[in-house]
């Protein structure tokens, strides 16, 4: 019996040890992270997800709730997933999401031309109202490599800020700020952004 305990003691530091040295191979991978300063206040950070090693993001999708009406509660942006590839777009696709809003559906990818990957990006947030409907991030938009500009099928309330900085090389990562679900208090799903940069 205690051999037993023993074993599982040890199976259970292995897990704990392998979860912890891939999480600490994956933030060194970084170089650096992006941000803007027009977020959201309200929410947490979630986790920060990765593209594989290797992979750069070259294209995006996003999770947008569609106008409630009236007297319904309006959330717009909900979610951003990366796409990560490496060298050709739709080609060994690997698609990465941090935490998402509850609410709404996928776009369709939308990709850099070529070769090229995402490197800097904006968000359109609509400010603090009240009483108001609030549901801060509406749309982002996405630079890439070679200067083309990608935004998102967001909805239109807000207005963008000004572009992080760029990456050097290319986008590997993402981390959203989520608020929860508030039950009949006003609902804002995705509030912010953070982007990682890597270089290789």
């Amino acid at each position: 019996m205690e051999l037993q305990a023993g074993a599982k003691l040890l199976l259970l530091l292995w897990v704990i040890f392998c979860g912890h040295a891939q999480r600490i191979r994956q933030e060194a991978r970084y170089a650096s992270i992006v941000e803007v300063t027009n977020g959201g206040t309200w929410g947490d950070w979630a986790w920060p997800e990765m593209c594989p090693d290797g992979y750069f993001a070259s294209g995006f999708s996003i999770k947008v709730e569609p106008p409630q009406g009236i007297p319904g509660d309006d959330t717009a942006l909900n979610g951003i997933r990366l796409h990560c590839t490496r060298g050709n777009a739709e080609q060994n696709t690997h698609v990465v999401e941090s935490q998402s809003g509850s609410w709404g559906s996928w776009s369709e990818p939308l990709w850099c031309p070529g070769s090229h990957y995402l490197m800097a990006f904006s968000l359109r947030v609509e400010p603090f109202s009240f009483p108001g409907d609030n549901t801060a991030v509406n749309n982002v938009r996405f630079r890439c490599s070679d200067g083309v500009e990608l935004e998102g099928p967001g909805l239109s309330w807000g207005d963008y800020g000004d572009w992080s900085d760029s990456c050097a090389k290319g986008v590997c990562g993402l981390q959203t700020k989520i608020q929860k679900p508030r039950g009949l208090r006003d609902d804002t799903a995705l509030n912010d952004v953070r982007v990682f940069c890597c270089n290789s």
